[in-house]
C-alpha cells in the first residue's frame, strides 16, 4: 500500500483556514478518498489535553520557550497516534496547522527562537507536509473574526493586532522560502471562491 498524502492549512488567527481544511477534506471524501481531518495543537487525546494548556488563560501564562516545548510534545503525540498511522494506511491526512505555525508563532514573533524550533523539530518530529496551503488575509479583518467566535481559546488573538500583523509577515516569508511545498491563497474573498481554488490541488 502506498503512503498517504499529508496536507496542512496555515494562516493567522481568523483567516478561515479551519473552514477551508474542513471543506477540502469533504471534497476529497466526495472523490472517494479516505481522509483523516485533524488539527493542532491537538489531534490525539494527549495532544488535546496540551491544547487546553496552550490556548486558554492569560497571554503571559507561558514564555515562548515553554510554548515551543508544549507544542512539540503535542505534535509528537499527534504524529505517533494519528498522522503516521493514517499515512501508513494510505489515507490522506488534512491538518489544521502543523509545524509551520510553531515556526511563525514562537520562532519568528516571540523573540529570535527559530533556531530552537528547527532543532526540536529535527530531533522530535522530522516530518514535513507534502502540501501546505497558507491562507493570507488582512490581519485586522481576521482578528475581528477570530475574537467574534468567543471560542474560549483566544489566548493568541488577545496579543492584539500588531502580533497578527507580525504573524502574517512570518507566514508570507515561509511561503516564499518553500515554494515547492507552500501555496499562498488569497483569503480576502468569499469562502466558495477560496474553496474552489484549493480544490484544484486535490
Amino acid at each position: 500500500m502506498s503512503q498517504g498524502r499529508f496536507i496542512t492549512f496555515e494562516g493567522i488567527d481568523g483567516s478561515g483556514k479551519s473552514t477551508q481544511a474542513r471543506r477540502f477534506a469533504s471534497y476529497l471524501e466526495g472523490q472517494g478518498r479516505q481522509v483523516v481531518l485533524t488539527r493542532e495543537p491537538g489531534g490525539s487525546p494527549g495532544a488535546e489535553e496540551i491544547r487546553q494548556l496552550l490556548l486558554t488563560g492569560d497571554t503571559d501564562r507561558w514564555s515562548a520557550e515553554t510554548e515551543i516545548l508544549l507544542f512539540t510534545a503535542a505534535r509528537r503525540d499527534h504524529l505517533e497516534k494519528t498522522i503516521q498511522p493514517a499515512l501508513e494506511a494510505g489515507h490522506t491526512v488534512v491538518s489544521d496547522r502543523f509545524a509551520d505555525s510553531t515556526r511563525v508563532y514562537q520562532g519568528a514573533t516571540r523573540g529570535d527562537l527559530r533556531g530552537i524550533v528547527d532543532k526540536l523539530h529535527s530531533l522530535m518530529i522530522a516530518r514535513e507536509p507534502d502540501l501546505t496551503f497558507i491562507i493570507d488575509m488582512d490581519p485586522e479583518t481576521a482578528l475581528k473574526r477570530g475574537l467574534a467566535r468567543r471560542s474560549g481559546e483566544d489566548r493568541f488573538e488577545e496579543f492584539g493586532l500588531s502580533f497578527q500583523e507580525t504573524l502574517r509577515h512570518g507566514f508570507l516569508a515561509l511561503a516564499h522560502a518553500h515554494p515547492k511545498r507552500c501555496v499562498l491563497i488569497d483569503g480576502n474573498r468569499t469562502e466558495d471562491q477560496i474553496a474552489s481554488e484549493i480544490a484544484a490541488y486535490a
